[in-house]
């Protein structure tokens, strides 16, 4: 698993509206990068409403959200809930397995790789300063407040 003091691992990925975009964009200002199972489903529409209300509070932070939906479906996403923020799609899980939250999971006896939804603050420098694994959608926009004392 990915620690305080790592280094991010690269993100180059098709956002919702068809653009490429990489972590070295976002380079001199932090960003949340948090990884969500499947857009429009009840926690993740949680999660990404949540850290979308946010928003103005942040100051410069940028919020990126990452899954295995493709950026059409990215796109539907944000014009139902007008999130306002990059959601990329991440159909081969490369960089989901970078940051290791490409996990085998199991429901009803059936075993299956999914994405473990997890949040990253990561500084201007590419270093990460807060890895959370297993994160709970309602605790993605509290633990981000916090780590920025907001």
């Amino acid at each position: 698993m990915l620690k305080t003091g790592d280094k991010a691992p690269a993100i180059a990925l098709t956002d919702q509206f068809g653009r490429k975009r990489t972590l070295k964009e976002f380079s001199k200002k932090k960003v949340l990068v948090y990884f969500y199972p499947k857009a429009d489903t009840p926690g993740c529409t949680q999660q990404s409403c949540l850290l979308s209300e946010v928003k103005g509070r942040i100051g410069r932070t940028a919020i990126i959200g990452i899954s295995p939906d493709s950026p059409a479906r990215q796109l539907r996403f944000d014009e139902k809930y007008s999130l306002g923020f990059p959601l990329l799609a991440d159909e081969d899980h490369l960089v989901a397995k970078a940051y290791k939250v490409w996990k085998k999971k199991s429901m009803y006896g059936r075993e299956y790789m999914g994405i473990e939804r997890s949040a990253f603050l990561i500084d201007g420098t590419g270093k990460i300063l807060h890895a959370w694994y297993k994160i709970s959608p309602k605790d993605t926009p509290a633990f981000l407040l916090q780590a920025l004392g907001k």
